[in-house]
């Protein structure tokens, strides 16, 4: 009896650690899209397919007197509805409220500076939650411990980033118990070395669901060069070059689990005018920016017309396109290194892939990629 016992219990176990393995394997990576309400403006759901992501990020929110806040609030509170309603075609969509971004980033460092103005943030943060029934706060705070667009900083910044997500964590919990939702706690961060010199990440994502690697407008860190804004790989020879690769493995050496690593993608592309032809524009000296604009355009506008030739750089991975007549570089994202990218995201068990933003690529080119190979 014993023995037949233990064998029952063995049989249960195997079917049910069975089950718990396929289950994590069926578990597709997540595909976020950032939707910019910033600007005050009425987002078009109706033109967003629900079915192709797993969570949607509304950008921004703003921070007053050390508080979240509404910026647009009329066309937010309305924007929030009209994505809630999404729900309706995929009710598995998850809609978060992103805190800050590149303009709105300014007051993060007073707001999180004592335990009580930390708190006080989190709880605003949580109401706005609870007030529009949404899924969660996702902090893009551009950048901790740094400058960014001439933001107030300091080197408490480093451990007041940490007490933000516990804040947020406990609180959103809290919320929790009451309607019975699982709320999310997710960060968008830069990808450089000097974003985890400033942060504790290996301590923040004990209370984070992703983290959101803002892997691209690489090219910000090169002024002597036109170079990729969102490569994969780093080439052989400039090893100081950043890359998808070099920043998820930054990531993972300072402990972060790459399950909870969410690579970025721009749905845009960025260009120079360089002084030469030579290397068909890549790598040269730049003379001022030029404009790439959305994929959608850029796909049936300039690939290969108008004078822009596509390239391939194979150490990279990257498409790039060159108007030699006008000594015009652009660099972008397309299928090709789209599916190259989700193959990494695959191979490295990556969290999945984010964007920005949602209507740069209408067409829905990229993200029909994304959908294909990730299994939606």
């Amino acid at each position: 009896m014993k023995r037949m016992f233990g064998r029952l219990t063995g049989l249960f176990l195997l079917v049910i650690v069975t089950g718990a393995v396929s289950a994590q394997k069926g578990k597709k990576p997540v595909i976020i899209g950032y939707v910019g309400g910033y600007d005050g403006n009425i987002v078009k759901t109706e033109a967003i397919a629900a079915k192709k992501l797993s969570h949607i990020n509304y950008a921004f929110v703003d921070i007053k007197d050390n508080r979240a806040w509404l910026h647009n609030e009329k066309t937010d509170t309305l924007n929030f509805r009209k994505l809630n309603e999404l729900k309706k075609i995929n009710p598995d969509l998850k809609i978060l409220i992103s805190i800050g971004g590149w303009t709105w980033s300014k007051n993060f460092s007073d707001a999180m500076l004592s335990d009580t103005s930390t708190a006080a943030f989190a709880q605003s943060a949580v109401d706005i939650v609870a007030a529009h029934n949404l899924d969660g706060v996702d902090i893009d705070w551009e950048y901790p411990g740094m400058k960014g667009d001439n933001n107030k900083f300091r080197p408490e910044d480093r451990t007041g980033y940490t007490n933000m997500f516990k804040e947020l964590r406990e609180r959103l919990d809290v919320l929790g118990k009451r309607t019975g939702k699982k709320y999310l706690v997710t960060t968008a961060i830069g990808g450089s070395r000097e974003f985890l010199q400033h942060t504790q990440l290996e301590i923040a994502q004990n209370y984070l669901d992703y983290i959101n690697l803002m892997s691209y407008d690489f090219d910000g860190t090169y002024d002597n060069m036109a170079a990729h804004h969102s490569n994969l790989y780093t080439p052989s020879n400039m090893p100081y070059i950043y890359s998808v690769d070099v920043c998820v493995k930054n990531m993972m050496l300072v402990g972060v689990k790459p399950e909870k690593i969410v690579v970025g993608l721009p749905f845009y592309g960025k260009g120079r005018v360089v002084k030469s032809v030579e290397n068909n524009g890549l790598y040269q000296i730049p003379v001022r920016p030029a404009y790439g604009g959305g994929y959608s355009y850029m796909k049936d506008s300039l690939v290969n017309r108008k004078g822009f030739v596509r390239y391939w750089d194979k150490e990279s991975e990257m498409p790039y396109l060159f108007n030699k007549e006008r000594k015009t570089v652009l660099f972008y994202d397309d299928e090709e290194s789209v599916r190259l990218k989700c193959d990494y995201i695959k191979k490295h068990k990556l969290g999945g892939a984010m964007f920005w933003e949602y209507f740069s690529d209408p067409k829905l080119y990229l993200l029909n990629t994304l959908v294909k190979e990730f299994g939606y």
